[in-house]
C-alpha cells in the first residue's frame, strides 16, 4: 500500500456510502466485470481530480435512473492486484487514474480516463457518464 488507510477511508467512502462496492482482489474484479450484465468501475484515486470531478461526477452518475447493475470501485496505489487486473480488463487503454469504465457482459463499452477527467468539470463528466448508461444499462 502507498497511503495510510486513515488518508484513503474518506475517499473511499464517497463512494461506498452511494452503493459502490469495493473489490480488494483480481479474483473479486474479474467476478464482477466479466459477469452478465453492465458493471461500472471508478479507479479511486488520491489525486485533486479525483476529489473535485472524478467521485463527485461517478456519484452524479450512479444516482441516475438509468445505471449499471453493479456499481464498482477499486483504489489506486492501494490493492495493488484489483488495479491491475481492472486496468487489464481496460486494455489498450494506457493504466490512468482517476478513470471509469463501464463494462456491458463483460466487455468494455466506455471509458473515460485522466485526461478527460483533469479540469473538466463534475457535472460534465456525469452527463458523458449518463449518456453511456442510457445506451448501454
Amino acid at each position: 500500500m502507498m497511503y495510510p488507510e486513515y488518508l484513503v477511508a474518506p475517499m473511499r467512502e464517497e463512494l461506498t456510502r452511494v452503493g459502490f462496492e469495493e473489490l480488494k482482489d483480481a479474483e473479486q474484479v474479474n467476478a464482477a466485470i466479466k459477469s452478465e450484465g453492465t458493471t461500472f468501475v471508478m479507479v479511486n484515486s488520491v489525486c485533486g481530480c479525483a476529489a473535485a470531478n472524478a467521485r463527485p461526477a461517478a456519484r452524479m452518475a450512479a444516482a441516475n435512473a438509468k445505471h449499471p447493475d453493479k456499481l464498482v470501485t477499486v483504489f489506486a496505489g492501494m490493492e495493488r492486484e484489483a488495479v491491475d487486473a481492472a486496468r487489464n480488463l481496460m486494455l489498450p487503454y494506457p493504466p490512468s487514474s482517476p478513470s471509469m469504465a463501464l463494462f456491458k457482459d463483460g466487455k468494455l463499452v466506455h471509458i473515460i480516463e485522466r485526461h478527460q477527467i483533469e479540469g473538466r468539470p463534475a457535472q460534465m463528466i456525469a452527463d458523458n457518464l449518463i449518456d453511456a448508461f442510457e445506451q448501454y444499462c
